[in-house]
């Protein structure tokens, strides 16, 4: 489990570093709030269930509410904090399910896919095969350019990698291609060892994060629909990795129903809010956890191992200052492919089901936000199913949540 997710150590701080927290300490954070999640989920939960910072989440943190709304991450923290709290709340009441079973499937897929296609526009940009157009709005990079052929050669190795079932298949890729990049002069090379690996004290690391995050600055700046966005795609990611994996592991009831889901995604809500005040956006249940279960994983030991794991790796610190864009958005590119999976389970032949899934899909990554694409998803959906006579299958969820966002646009 722990080498096939443990990209997310160089990756998360590869991301968020543009939103102005320090790569060193976003190291230091993203390992001890993975530890620390894994670890609870080892104790708490008893499940082989693997969390660390999600990727989509990280990258709506950084572009969409620091960068695309102007925001302090210090600010942008604060909103992952709340969500986290609001999760815990919702955990540990009715609410909770309540909201699960009042969202339409479609939705539920489309989100992901819609992710998938979010990131992968994030990995084109940061490897420079796509850039910005003043007629176009985007275009082909340069070709030519050093650093764009290394990405290029790094989508191609971690693409071969994957292909050939080859465990830690982005850790490897990302690897190999700061390698390349070192060699062929696009990033620069580590002058001694203690550039690569070096005892690392976390909590001297983590001083210019921890504890930054500000409660205050999220109320003064009315991110609801932010809130929601962190929240609502952080329950489902979770609920739809833990039966995953948990089915793999052949842990679910005679029922198909999950045991100690409660405590699992008390885990979660806990872990978000931890990781928020170490520095780090939203921690999630991984879906890589179900490479432990097919080697035999079944309990939370799994997770025990996993969490020291992450812990070891703090030594890697100095290491993930060397890595270059262009080592990181081959994964980013990937995993948006991997997430686009569940795209096939949509009924696309069902206007009443494809039109909301079609917006939610496209307007994440055209308005750089997954909460615009939440909105636009459930406003369709309510609203076509009532045109077309089927407004039995809306339910107080989707009129709930159309008329919030409704007052949102309206309100502003």
């Amino acid at each position: 489990t722990f080498m096939t997710m443990s990209y997310i150590l160089f990756v998360n701080p590869n991301i968020i570093k543009a939103a102005g927290i320090p790569v060193q300490a976003a190291f230091a954070a993203t390992a001890i709030a993975s530890a620390f999640a894994t670890l609870l989920m080892g104790f708490l939960a008893n499940y082989p269930i693997a969390l660390a910072p999600g990727m989509g989440l990280n990258a709506f943190f950084t572009y969409s509410v620091v960068i695309g709304m102007h925001l302090p991450w210090q600010t942008a923290l604060g909103a992952v904090f709340i969500s986290g709290l609001v999760f815990f709340i919702l955990t540990v009441t009715k609410v909770r399910e309540w909201i699960i079973y009042g969202v339409p499937e479609v939705l539920r897929l489309s989100i992901g896919v819609g992710i998938g296609l979010f990131i992968t526009i994030i990995g084109l940009e940061n490897a420079g095969l796509v850039v910005k157009n003043s007629d176009t709005l985007v275009q082909l990079g340069n070709m030519r350019d050093p650093g764009v052929l290394v990405a290029v050669a790094g989508l191609i190795i971690t693409a071969w990698l994957l292909s050939r079932r080859v465990r830690g298949a982005f850790l490897i890729g990302i690897i190999l291609t700061s390698i390349l990049a070192m060699i062929t002069g696009v990033s620069p090379a580590p002058r001694s060892i203690g550039a690569v690996v070096s005892p690392v004290n976390p909590f001297a690391a983590l001083t210019p994060t921890f504890w930054h995050l500000s409660i205050t600055g999220v109320l003064n700046a009315g991110l609801i629909t932010i809130l929601f966005a962190f929240t609502f795609v952080d329950m489902f990611d979770n609920i739809g990795t833990l039966i995953g994996v948990t089915r793999k592991a052949g842990l679910l009831d005679e029922k198909g129903n999950l045991p100690r889901m409660g405590r699992a995604l008390l885990v979660d809500s806990i872990a978000t809010m931890f990781g928020s005040i170490m520095g780090t956006p939203t921690v999630t249940s991984y879906i890589e956890s179900a490479s432990g279960v097919s080697e035999g994983g079944k309990t939370g030991l799994t997770s025990v191992v996993v969490a020291l794991l992450f812990l070891v790796a703090i030594v890697f610190a100095p290491l993930v200052g060397l890595i270059p864009a262009q080592a990181t958005a081959p994964v980013l590119i990937l995993v948006g492919l991997l997430m686009m999976s569940e795209v096939v389970k949509i009924k696309f032949d069902d206007f009443t089901e494809a039109f909301p899934a079609f917006l939610t899909i496209v307007m994440m990554p055209f308005t750089y936000s997954i909460a615009q694409g939440l909105a636009f998803g459930f406003m369709a959906y309510t609203v076509v199913k009532l045109i077309s006579g089927r407004h039995r299958e809306n339910n107080a969820v989707t009129y709930t949540l159309t008329i919030l966002f409704i007052l949102h646009f309206v309100l502003g």
